[in-house]
C-alpha cells in the first residue's frame, strides 16, 4: 500500500542548535531525507511531510531548499514568529513558497501554561487562517483543555492537524482517561485532524508492544475515523522507542480491519488533502 508519511524530521546535528536531543542516544547524528529513504525499508512511501525541529526562520528556509532538491519531500511545516507584530508580513514572504504548507510551534516546550491563549499568540494563528498554510498542534495530553479553548477562538473552517495524538501517559497496564475525555471532546470539531504518530515514544515502560497501544488506536479511530486520520513516522525521533518498518507494521495491523478505500485514506490521502500536496 502506499504511503504519504504526514511527520518526520532531518537535521545536520548540533548540540547547541537542537538542545531537546537527549544525550547518548541514536538522535546524536544528522539525519537526511535520503536516510529516511533507507530507513523507511520494504514499504512504499511515496511522499513525505517534513516538519520544522528548530524554532527559527532559517529552519524553514532550510526545509525548503532540501524538499525543493528532493522530490520525496513534497511539503514542509516550518515555523514562524505567529506572536510578532509583523506576522503577516512574514507570511507575505512565503506566499510564493509552494512547498511550504504548513507552521507549527512547540507549544508543549512553552512554561506558560496558558501559552496558546494568548492574545499574541491567537493573532498570529488568525493571520495564518487568511493564508492557505495550515497549522500543527503539538500539545502534551494535560493540554488539551487550553487546546480546545484555542481552537475555540479560531475560525471554524481553518485547517488544523493534532501531532502524535496529543502525547498521552501511556503505560502497559493503564489507560489515559483524562487524555482520552479530552481527545475525544477536541475531536468533535470537524476541522481538526490527527496525526497516528509519535505513540511508541510516549510509552513510559523500557519496552512496548502492539497491546500497549491498542487502546489509544482505537480511542483515536473511535473519535476521529478514518476520514480525519492520517500516518506519520516521527522518524528519526521515533528511533527512541521503535525503528520506521515497525512502526509501519504496527499502524497497519491496527487498521488491518479497515477497508481498502479507508486504509488509502489514513496512508495517503487525508494527508496528501490536508496539505494540499
Amino acid at each position: 500500500m502506499r504511503i504519504l508519511d504526514s511527520h518526520h524530521h532531518v537535521w545536520k546535528y548540533d548540540a547547541e542548535q537542537y538542545p531537546w536531543i537527549p544525550a547518548g542516544t541514536p538522535l546524536v547524528q544528522s539525519y537526511s531525507l535520503d536516510d529516511l529513504a533507507q530507513h523507511s525499508g520494504e514499504y512504499d512511501v511515496q511522499a513525505t511531510v517534513v516538519v520544522q525541529a528548530r524554532q527559527t526562520l532559517e529552519e524553514t528556509d532550510w526545509l525548503l531548499s532540501l524538499a525543493d532538491a528532493n522530490p520525496l519531500c513534497k511539503a514542509v511545516v516550518g515555523w514562524v514568529p505567529l506572536q510578532d507584530d509583523n506576522i503577516a508580513e512574514v507570511l507575505e514572504r512565503y506566499e510564493d513558497e509552494p512547498l511550504l504548507k504548513g507552521v507549527r510551534h512547540v507549544i508543549h516546550d512553552e512554561a506558560d501554561p496558558a501559552f496558546m491563549l494568548r492574545s499574541a499568540f491567537l493573532n498570529g494563528l488568525h493571520a495564518l487562517s487568511r493564508t492557505e498554510l495550515r497549522y500543527d498542534i503539538l500539545i502534551f495530553g494535560h493540554q488539551l483543555p487550553n487546546a480546545i479553548k484555542m481552537v475555540d477562538q479560531l475560525p471554524d473552517e481553518m485547517p488544523l492537524v493534532l501531532d502524535h495524538i496529543a502525547k498521552p501517559v501511556i503505560e502497559a497496564g493503564a489507560f489515559d482517561q483524562q487524555w482520552a475525555r479530552d481527545f475525544a471532546e477536541l475531536a468533535k470539531r470537524p476541522n481538526v485532524l490527527c496525526k497516528l504518530s509519535g505513540m511508541a515514544t510516549e510509552v513510559r515502560d523500557e519496552t512496548w508492544d502492539y497491546e500497549t497501544l491498542k487502546p489509544y488506536f482505537e480511542h483515536a479511530f473511535e473519535a476521529f475515523g478514518p476520514s480525519r486520520l492520517m500516518f506519520g513516522s516521527d522518524w528519526p525521533v521515533a528511533l527512541l522507542k521503535t525503528d520506521y518498518p515497525r512502526w509501519v507494521a504496527t499502524v497497519l495491523d491496527a487498521i488491518k480491519d479497515f477497508s481498502a478505500d479507508e486504509q488509502d485514506q489514513v496512508l495517503f490521502r487525508n494527508a496528501h488533502r490536508f496539505y494540499r500536496i
